[in-house]
Protein backbone atom coordinates (compact mmCIF):
# COMPACT_ATOMS: atom_id res chain seq x y z
CA UNK A 1 0.00 0.00 0.00
CA UNK A 2 1.41 3.70 -0.77
CA UNK A 3 2.14 5.94 2.11
CA UNK A 4 -0.01 9.00 2.33
CA UNK A 5 1.61 11.84 1.25
CA UNK A 6 2.13 15.31 2.99
CA UNK A 7 -0.97 17.04 0.85
CA UNK A 8 -2.83 14.43 2.56
CA UNK A 9 -2.47 16.41 5.74
CA UNK A 10 -2.41 20.09 4.53
CA UNK A 11 -5.50 20.45 5.11
CA UNK A 12 -8.49 21.41 6.74
CA UNK A 13 -8.27 19.48 10.05
CA UNK A 14 -11.92 18.14 10.20
CA UNK A 15 -11.49 16.83 6.60
CA UNK A 16 -8.17 15.38 7.83
CA UNK A 17 -9.82 13.33 10.44
CA UNK A 18 -12.47 11.56 8.32
CA UNK A 19 -10.60 10.67 6.13
CA UNK A 20 -7.79 9.18 8.23
CA UNK A 21 -10.73 6.72 9.18
CA UNK A 22 -10.23 3.96 7.49
CA UNK A 23 -6.19 4.05 6.29
CA UNK A 24 -3.74 2.40 8.65
CA UNK A 25 -1.29 3.65 10.59
CA UNK A 26 2.63 1.47 10.81
CA UNK A 27 4.57 1.42 13.24
CA UNK A 28 8.05 -0.56 12.19
CA UNK A 29 10.00 -1.60 15.25
CA UNK A 30 12.86 -3.84 16.09
CA UNK A 31 12.55 -5.36 12.54
CA UNK A 32 8.82 -6.36 12.33
CA UNK A 33 6.03 -4.15 11.39
CA UNK A 34 3.20 -3.23 13.86
CA UNK A 35 -0.06 -1.44 11.59
CA UNK A 36 -3.45 -0.55 12.73
CA UNK A 37 -6.74 0.45 10.48
CA UNK A 38 -8.05 3.92 12.38
CA UNK A 39 -11.18 3.47 13.51
CA UNK A 40 -11.73 6.20 16.39
CA UNK A 41 -10.04 10.04 16.10
CA UNK A 42 -10.35 13.54 17.69
CA UNK A 43 -9.10 17.24 16.21
CA UNK A 44 -8.00 19.86 17.62
CA UNK A 45 -7.74 22.92 15.99
CA UNK A 46 -6.17 26.66 17.31
CA UNK A 47 -5.50 28.33 19.86
CA UNK A 48 -8.94 29.60 20.53
CA UNK A 49 -9.87 25.69 20.82
CA UNK A 50 -9.78 25.78 24.60
CA UNK A 51 -9.74 21.69 24.99
CA UNK A 52 -6.32 21.98 22.72
CA UNK A 53 -2.43 21.87 24.26
CA UNK A 54 -2.43 25.10 22.04
CA UNK A 55 -4.73 26.80 24.07
CA UNK A 56 -1.67 29.21 26.11
CA UNK A 57 0.14 29.51 22.56
CA UNK A 58 3.52 28.11 21.92
CA UNK A 59 5.58 25.78 24.28
CA UNK A 60 8.42 23.34 24.38
CA UNK A 61 5.28 21.05 24.75
CA UNK A 62 3.30 21.54 22.17
CA UNK A 63 6.07 22.79 19.43
CA UNK A 64 4.71 20.30 17.44
CA UNK A 65 1.68 21.11 16.59
CA UNK A 66 2.88 24.25 15.24
CA UNK A 67 5.20 22.28 12.69
CA UNK A 68 4.67 20.84 9.33
CA UNK A 69 1.56 18.95 8.65
CA UNK A 70 2.38 15.15 8.15
CA UNK A 71 4.31 14.98 11.66
CA UNK A 72 4.14 13.39 14.95
CA UNK A 73 2.78 15.24 18.19
CA UNK A 74 3.68 13.14 20.64
CA UNK A 75 2.87 13.84 24.56
CA UNK A 76 2.78 12.11 27.87
CA UNK A 77 0.38 11.96 30.31
CA UNK A 78 0.25 11.42 34.05
CA UNK A 79 4.21 10.81 33.25
CA UNK A 80 3.65 7.27 32.02
CA UNK A 81 1.09 7.03 29.16
CA UNK A 82 1.96 9.03 25.82
CA UNK A 83 -0.12 9.63 23.06
CA UNK A 84 -0.26 10.53 19.26
CA UNK A 85 -1.76 13.25 17.39
CA UNK A 86 -0.98 13.62 13.68
CA UNK A 87 -0.12 17.55 12.76
CA UNK A 88 -2.70 19.53 10.00
CA UNK A 89 -3.12 22.58 8.19
CA UNK A 90 -0.51 25.12 7.28
CA UNK A 91 2.84 25.16 9.15
CA UNK A 92 2.58 27.71 12.09
CA UNK A 93 -1.06 27.19 13.01
CA UNK A 94 -1.36 24.63 15.70
CA UNK A 95 -3.72 21.90 14.60
CA UNK A 96 -3.91 18.13 14.77
CA UNK A 97 -5.64 14.76 15.10
CA UNK A 98 -5.44 12.39 17.78
CA UNK A 99 -5.01 8.73 17.32
CA UNK A 100 -7.48 7.16 19.43
CA UNK A 101 -8.34 3.76 18.14
CA UNK A 102 -7.03 1.28 15.27
CA UNK A 103 -8.22 -1.98 14.67
CA UNK A 104 -5.20 -4.41 14.99
CA UNK A 105 -3.96 -5.84 11.56
CA UNK A 106 -0.34 -6.90 11.82
CA UNK A 107 2.26 -7.44 14.68
CA UNK A 108 -0.55 -9.11 17.29
CA UNK A 109 1.71 -10.97 19.32
CA UNK A 110 4.09 -8.21 20.09
CA UNK A 111 1.33 -5.84 20.55
CA UNK A 112 0.00 -8.70 23.05
CA UNK A 113 3.44 -8.69 24.93
CA UNK A 114 3.48 -5.49 25.56
CA UNK A 115 -0.52 -4.78 26.58
CA UNK A 116 -0.49 -7.70 29.22
CA UNK A 117 -2.90 -10.23 27.07
CA UNK A 118 -5.71 -8.50 26.89
CA UNK A 119 -8.37 -9.26 23.87
CA UNK A 120 -7.86 -8.25 20.88
CA UNK A 121 -10.28 -5.56 19.95
CA UNK A 122 -8.81 -4.04 23.64
CA UNK A 123 -5.17 -4.17 22.10
CA UNK A 124 -5.35 -0.49 20.40
CA UNK A 125 -8.57 0.79 21.87
CA UNK A 126 -7.81 3.60 23.28
CA UNK A 127 -4.94 6.48 22.72
CA UNK A 128 -2.59 5.16 25.11
CA UNK A 129 -3.28 1.56 24.33
CA UNK A 130 -2.49 2.07 21.31
CA UNK A 131 1.06 3.69 21.62
CA UNK A 132 1.98 0.92 23.95
CA UNK A 133 1.32 -1.67 22.08
CA UNK A 134 2.78 -0.13 19.03
CA UNK A 135 6.17 1.35 20.81
CA UNK A 136 5.15 4.91 20.19
CA UNK A 137 6.33 7.36 22.97
CA UNK A 138 8.12 10.88 23.09
CA UNK A 139 11.35 9.95 21.08
CA UNK A 140 8.46 10.25 18.03
CA UNK A 141 7.80 13.76 18.39
CA UNK A 142 8.32 15.59 15.71
CA UNK A 143 8.61 12.61 13.66
CA UNK A 144 8.11 13.24 10.05
CA UNK A 145 5.15 10.60 9.24
CA UNK A 146 5.93 11.65 5.47
CA UNK A 147 9.19 11.16 5.30
CA UNK A 148 10.88 8.38 3.28
CA UNK A 149 12.25 6.15 6.21
CA UNK A 150 10.05 7.01 8.56
CA UNK A 151 9.42 4.37 11.12
CA UNK A 152 5.91 5.55 12.08
CA UNK A 153 3.80 6.22 9.05
CA UNK A 154 0.20 6.01 6.92
CA UNK A 155 -0.64 4.19 4.18
CA UNK A 156 -3.42 4.29 2.28
CA UNK A 157 -6.85 2.13 3.49
CA UNK A 158 -10.17 1.53 2.35
CA UNK A 159 -11.99 5.02 1.97
CA UNK A 160 -15.52 5.01 4.25
CA UNK A 161 -18.87 6.30 2.99
CA UNK A 162 -20.71 8.78 5.55
CA UNK A 163 -23.06 6.54 6.52
CA UNK A 164 -20.18 4.60 8.31
CA UNK A 165 -19.29 7.33 9.95
CA UNK A 166 -20.34 8.53 13.28
CA UNK A 167 -19.14 11.80 15.49
CA UNK A 168 -19.57 12.98 18.54
CA UNK A 169 -17.80 15.76 21.59
CA UNK A 170 -14.54 14.76 22.32
CA UNK A 171 -14.50 12.38 25.18
CA UNK A 172 -13.06 13.74 28.67
CA UNK A 173 -12.12 17.16 27.70
CA UNK A 174 -12.28 20.37 29.86
CA UNK A 175 -12.76 24.28 28.57
CA UNK A 176 -15.81 26.40 27.48
CA UNK A 177 -19.01 25.19 26.31
CA UNK A 178 -18.05 24.94 22.50
CA UNK A 179 -15.06 23.28 23.29
CA UNK A 180 -17.00 20.31 25.04
CA UNK A 181 -19.69 20.09 22.89
CA UNK A 182 -18.28 20.74 19.44
CA UNK A 183 -18.34 17.36 17.52
CA UNK A 184 -15.12 16.72 16.68
CA UNK A 185 -14.78 13.22 17.29
CA UNK A 186 -14.82 10.82 14.54
CA UNK A 187 -15.26 6.64 15.02
CA UNK A 188 -16.33 4.20 12.60
CA UNK A 189 -19.83 3.67 13.77
CA UNK A 190 -20.26 0.45 16.00
CA UNK A 191 -16.55 -0.98 15.78
CA UNK A 192 -15.89 -2.61 18.30
CA UNK A 193 -12.25 -1.23 18.42
CA UNK A 194 -13.23 1.61 19.18
CA UNK A 195 -12.60 3.13 22.39
CA UNK A 196 -15.42 5.33 23.77
CA UNK A 197 -19.09 5.76 24.20
CA UNK A 198 -21.51 4.60 21.41
CA UNK A 199 -18.98 2.21 19.69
Amino acid sequence: MARLPREFFDCDTLQVARDLLGQVLVRLLEGQRLSGRIVEVEAYIGEDDLASHARFGRTERNAAMYGPPGCAYVYQIYGVHHCLNIVAEREGFPAAVLVRALEPLEGLEPMRARRGGLPDHLLTSGPARLCQAMGIDRALDKADLCAPDAVLFVEEGHALPDEAIATSPRIGVRGDLRARTVPWRFYVAGHPCASGRNR
